[in-house]
C-alpha cells in the first residue's frame, strides 16, 4: 500500500520522502504540481513508486481508482507564499483541496497528517493551539486557519488518525526552489557568499534592528515529528512544530556567517563586530509586509510533548551551522 506524500517535490515533502526511504519505505505515491519544473531536482535522489499531478490524484480518488491502496496520506502540498494576494487561488488550493482530501480519508478511514502553519496566529503573543490565539494576518494564514477549523468540526467523524502540524519557521535542505520565500538562513548564506554581507530588516513591532524573534525549526526536526505521528496512529490533534524557543534574526545571521568563515579558515565575529564592519546591514521593512509581519513567534509545544514526543530540537546555532555546511560543500566556495 502507498504512503501518499503531496507537495512531494517541495521543501518538506521531498525531505519526508527521503526520510521514508531511509526507513525502507519505497511504496511512496508522490503527488505535486510540477508547473515549476525545476522542483524535480528535489526528487532525483528519492525512490518513489509512482507520481501523479495533484489534480489527477484528486480525480483518481473521486473515481475510486485508489480505494484500498493507500496506507496513509501526508499532505504537505500548498501555496506557501505569505505575500500572495490571489485569494481565490489560495482558498481553492490550500483550503478546498485539503477539505476534499480529508473527506476521502474520513470515508476510507485512512490516517491523514497535514501541514498547517504558525501563520494562523498572526500578530498575537500566545502561540497555543486554541481558537482564542488565532488571528491570521494574510490570506495564506487564513487558508490554513480555515482548514484547521474544518478539521475541528469534522474530526469526531473520523475513526482514523487526523493530525495537523503547525510549522513555525522551517529552514533546511531542498528549499532552493522557494526563491524569495526560502528561509532567511538560505538567503543569508547566499548573500554572504555573494557580497560579503547580509541584509536584515530594521526594527519592527517594538524590536530593534534584526531583533525580531521567531521560532526557527530545522526541516530535520519537522520531518521527525511527521514520522512520529505516522508511527503512532492512535494520536490525533493539531500540534505546533517548533523548538519552543524564539531566537533573533541576528542570531541566524551570526550562525550563517560564522559557519562560512569557519569553513574558509577565518575567525568568528561577534554580532557587534559584524555590525561595525558592515557584514550585517539593516534595510527598511517592505511596504507589502507592513501590518502583515510577525515580529515574534514562539511555539507552545506543550501539546506535542503531551503526546510523548520527547526528541530534542536543534537550536539555531546547531541547525543553521549544519545546513550551511551542506550548502557550502555543494557550491565549493
Amino acid at each position: 500500500m502507498y504512503v501518499v506524500v503531496t507537495g512531494a517535490a517541495g521543501f518538506i515533502g521531498s525531505n519526508l520522502i527521503r526520510a521514508l526511504n531511509a526507513r525502507g519505505q519505497y511504496e511512496v505515491l508522490a503527488v505535486d504540481d510540477l508547473e515549476q519544473g525545476d522542483k524535480f531536482v528535489n526528487l532525483v535522489d528519492c525512490d518513489i513508486a509512482d507520481y501523479l499531478d495533484k489534480d489527477a490524484f484528486l480525480n483518481e480518488l473521486r473515481d475510486g481508482v485508489l480505494d484500498g491502496a493507500i496506507a496513509a496520506v501526508m499532505h504537505q502540498g500548498a501555496c506557501s507564499d505569505t505575500t500572495a494576494t490571489d485569494g481565490r487561488y489560495m482558498m481553492q488550493n490550500n483550503y478546498r483541496y485539503s477539505c476534499e482530501l480529508l473527506d476521502y480519508c474520513i470515508e476510507e478511514e485512512i490516517p491523514y497528517i497535514y501541514a498547517s502553519s504558525a501563520a494562523v496566529y498572526g500578530a498575537g503573543s500566545e502561540f497555543r493551539e486554541d481558537r482564542a490565539c488565532e488571528s491570521p494576518l494574510n490570506v495564506y494564514g487564513y487558508s490554513k486557519f480555515l482548514f484547521d477549523q474544518y478539521v475541528r468540526r469534522n474530526r469526531a467523524e473520523c475513526a482514523a488518525q487526523v493530525v495537523g502540524l503547525r510549522y513555525f519557521n522551517v529552514y533546511g535542505e531542498r528549499e532552493q526552489h522557494k526563491a524569495r520565500m526560502a528561509s532567511v538562513a538560505f538567503h543569508f548564506f547566499n548573500q554572504y557568499q555573494g557580497a560579503g554581507k547580509v541584509r536584515l530588516f530594521e526594527g519592527s513591532g517594538g524590536y530593534g534592528n534584526g531583533e525580531q524573534r521567531r521560532d526557527f525549526v530545522s526541516v530535520e526536526d519537522a520531518v521527525k515529528v511527521n514520522l512520529f505521528f505516522l508511527d503512532h496512529s492512535g494520536k490525533s490533534g493539531i500540534f505546533n512544530v517548533g523548538t519552543g524557543s524564539a531566537q533573533s534574526f541576528n542570531a541566524v545571521a551570526v550562525a550563517a556567517v560564522n559557519t562560512c568563515r569557519r569553513l574558509r579558515g577565518e575567525s568568528a565575529l561577534s554580532l557587534a563586530e559584524m555590525q561595525r564592519q558592515g557584514v550585517i546591514e539593516y534595510v527598511p521593512m517592505p511596504a507589502e509586509l507592513r501590518g502583515k509581519y510577525q515580529s515574534y513567534t514562539q511555539a507552545d509545544i506543550g501539546a506535542l510533548r503531551g503526546c510523548a514526543y520527547d526528541a530534542p530540537f536543534l537550536t539555531v546555532e546547531e541547525g543553521v551551522a549544519r545546513y550551511v555546511e551542506g550548502l557550502f560543500r555543494r557550491t565549493g566556495t
